[in-house]
């Protein structure tokens, strides 16, 4: 009887720890946990925060793979951006190109290139929208990079303009 206790309360602590694992890992693969103060931040981080809150990617994106086709029209509605932590930050953000209109936090890698930051994902899965590469540089007042998703690429480009 003591035995099947053991194995019991063994068991029951085996799925706790393994649930909250998963949990952890869902909350970080969102982007749902805490940001980091932005008291901690570095001054190029801290800018960067700073010039992407209540902005607009507004641009085109162009679509290889499926019968080349011209640039589309591209708009990211940008609330602000939050870092993580470990060179992962949070854009909360509206996303309109092609026939998609969401609104919701995207967590992805970002790194700096001097002072230059850059979206740099390799098959990366964004919730809700499927799993993609992308390398993205915001440098003054533009963005540009390339893009990839299962069969289909291409480019985005841009300017990043206050919110109107």
């Amino acid at each position: 009887m003591v035995a099947g206790k053991r194995i019991v309360w063994g068991v029951a602590a085996v799925l706790f720890l393994a649930a909250t694992f998963v949990a952890g890992f869902v909350v970080a693969t969102l982007g749902l946990g805490p940001a980091v103060s932005i008291s901690t931040l570095s001054e190029r981080e801290r800018q960067f925060s700073e010039r992407m809150t209540s902005v607009s990617l507004v641009g085109q994106f162009t679509l290889t793979g499926q019968g080349d086709r011209p640039a589309a029209e591209d708009r990211y509605d940008i609330e602000n951006v939050e870092k993580l932590g470990d060179g992962r930050w949070r854009f909360n953000v509206r996303m309109r190109h092609g026939s998609v209109d969401v609104t919701l936090p995207v967590s992805v890698p970002l790194q700096w290139l001097g002072d230059t930051p850059m979206i740099v994902m390799r098959d990366y899965a964004i919730p809700t929208l499927g799993t993609f590469s992308a390398l993205v540089a915001f440098d003054g007042d533009r963005y540009a990079g390339t893009w990839q998703g299962g069969d289909f690429g291409g480019h985005m480009f841009g300017r990043i303009e206050p919110q109107q």
